[in-house]
């Protein structure tokens, strides 16, 4: 596999140098000195930190729909409200624009409320329930996982 610097593409021999468990160098980039792979060392974090935020919103969503939309969890139900909401949150490959340019954060914001939106329609396809209930369920699970994420990056930022 070759490896390539995240700023300029140049190729790269090794992104790190191990020194012992825990205790990694980041290598530079001959060609623009600048460090080749920043978040090498936060993968894990960043994993971890969306897997997190992603079942938050799950348990919050689920939760909500029995609670405000009355609506049974049924295994089959389940599935297809779960499928109509991860359809709908098409927009969210738009993010990965945001890896590869800069943005101001408020397009992140703008994705999220596009998502927020869509995935609010999508429940009430599917839910057949008022608008309003909808949008309470939608914004609570997007509520919590943006919660849970922001204080895992907290967390993680001040160790």
């Amino acid at each position: 596999m070759e490896h390539r610097c995240v700023e300029c593409g140049f190729p790269i021999e090794t992104l790190f140098v191990q020194y012992s468990p825990g205790n990694i160098r980041l290598m530079r980039c001959a060609n623009c000195e600048a460090v080749a792979d920043e978040y090498i060392e936060c993968e894990f974090m960043i994993l971890v930190d969306v897997f997190v935020g992603n079942f938050m919103f799950i348990c919050v969503f689920l939760l909500s729909m029995r609670l405000l939309l009355n609506t049974s969890i049924q295994i089959s139900r389940c599935r297809d409200i779960l499928l109509a909401v991860l359809v709908s949150s098409h927009f969210k490959i738009f993010l990965i624009a945001t890896m590869v340019w800069e943005f101001p954060f408020s397009v992140i914001f703008i994705i999220d409320l596009f998502v927020l939106s869509s995935n609010t329609v999508a429940l009430k396809v599917i839910s057949e329930s008022a608008l309003n209930r909808c949008i309470v369920a939608c914004f609570c699970a997007h509520a919590a996982k943006l919660l849970v994420t922001q204080i895992s990056t907290q967390r993680s930022l001040r160790f």
